[in-house]
């Protein structure tokens, strides 16, 4: 592992530890401090609070990743990786175009694809997760139509035989979805079969299959298979994927990768401008 010299934020640095012990398995605390460039105390703490909330499982000079049959609570996975999943959504928000027809399942990335998608018009929305709902039914100008049946709590989606059912009575223009997790050889993991058979749902009934997911799901282990990466026509990610995955889906699935968006948008802004164009420039940045 190689030293970052400059600390992150306590969250964004629990994020990037778990990604590590996902790719990893076991690290020491050593190794940990020398990556992050901070003190191994601060490594002790921010294992710590891993381990309290089940996380990860301390292990003699370091720590290990608890691989459990269970997901996190959705509030907590909605704040973990909260500024990738937003840059998902965005980018996902600019290939759908006003009055067209939309499928969204559950998860948190989904939910942020809702909220960027809530400025467009006209919109025939069908979802299982009630805070995609939500986010919707600000602009009055979309329809939005959601299943009966038993919240599945805590959790703020609708799943099993007539939330599938309502999916399957549309043919909309587009599927977005994501997963539970990424296995190695592509396999998309979920962590019960409702979500695995609402996902097969979902894509069954769209022309167009969006598969959404931040880097942490790659190598993520969850118990029930269902689908593949190869199998949407768009992938949005926020990171590229690795040399093996890439090539899977060369030919078949588009990807979309944010974080190399954002960097081709920075390399093309000017990196200066004449006094004179300041002003016009700051009041033009205020109106896009």
């Amino acid at each position: 592992m190689s030293a970052n010299p400059a600390a992150k934020p306590v969250s964004l640095r629990h994020n990037e530890i778990i990604t590590l012990f996902r790719q990893h398995g076991f690290i020491t605390m050593e190794a940990l401090a020398e990556h992050f460039a901070v003190t191994t105390q601060t490594i002790r703490r921010d294992i710590n609070a891993l381990c309290d909330a089940d996380i990860l499982r301390r292990r003699h000079g370091g720590a290990e990743l608890i691989l459990s049959a269970r997901n996190q609570p959705y509030d907590m996975r909605r704040i973990n990786n909260l500024e990738q999943k937003a840059e998902i959504g965005a980018a996902v928000a600019k290939l759908i175009p006003d009055s067209c027809s939309v499928l969204i399942g559950i998860g948190t990335t989904p939910e942020q694809v809702a909220l960027a998608l809530a400025k467009h018009d006209h919109l025939t929305v069908i979802t299982n997760n009630l805070r995609a709902a939500l986010a919707l039914s600000t602009n009055q100008n979309n329809q939005v139509i959601v299943p009966g049946g038993t919240l599945r709590f805590p959790n703020p989606e609708i799943l099993g035989n007539d939330a599938d059912k309502l999916f399957r009575n549309f043919r909309a223009d587009f599927g977005i979805y994501g997963v539970g997790g990424v296995d190695t050889d592509g396999t998309l993991l979920d962590f019960d079969r409702m979500e695995s058979s609402s996902r097969q749902a979902l894509r069954e009934s769209c022309r167009t299959q969006i598969l959404v997911t931040d880097n942490s799901k790659f190598g993520r282990q969850a118990p029930v298979r269902g689908g593949h990466l190869s199998d949407p026509d768009i992938l949005v990610t926020d990171s590229p994927l690795n040399p093996a995955l890439a090539a899977m889906l060369a030919g078949n699935t588009r990807v979309v990768v944010t974080s190399l968006q954002r960097k081709a948008a920075q390399d093309d802004a000017p990196t200066s401008l004449p006094a004179s164009a300041s002003n016009h420039s700051a009041i033009a940045g205020k109106s896009s």
